[in-house]
């Protein structure tokens, strides 16, 4: 089932206005001077809950444990100020009631590497 116009609308929006709060009014240490990035909000039809996506841009050097222990730095950090981003949603979109908001890390970029490694290993890239 396709989703509506209406979701992908309130999801853009969402994202907006999460990318815009990280710039200017979320201030947990968490967060700060980190690069983070919210690749997409995925609303659910009674727009109800919504998953956020996000992106924790580490360097190329850093070790899986460090980047699993600064993905769940930023995971804790967003889990902290969900109630602020709610009530900044609600006011933005003028909406009563603003959908529940869980934070995922996106793995999207990791699959699409394991996928290029197996059709190289299968010689079909």
């Amino acid at each position: 089932m396709s989703k509506g116009h209406r979701t992908e609308r309130v999801g853009e929006e969402i994202k907006k206005i999460i990318s815009e709060m990280l710039l200017k009014n979320i201030k947990d240490p968490r967060l700060e001077g980190r690069m983070i990035s919210i690749t997409a909000v995925d609303v659910s039809p009674d727009l109800g809950y919504a998953h956020v996506f996000i992106d924790v841009l580490t360097g190329n050097g850093m070790a899986e444990e460090e980047r699993k222990a600064a993905e769940q730095d930023v995971l804790d950090g967003f889990s902290s100020c969900t109630g602020h981003i709610r009530k900044e949603i609600s006011n933005k979109l003028r909406i009563h009631h603003a959908p529940e908001i869980s934070f995922r890390i996106d793995k999207s970029m990791e699959y699409g590497s394991h996928i290029d490694e197996k059709l190289r290993e299968l010689g079909l890239e």
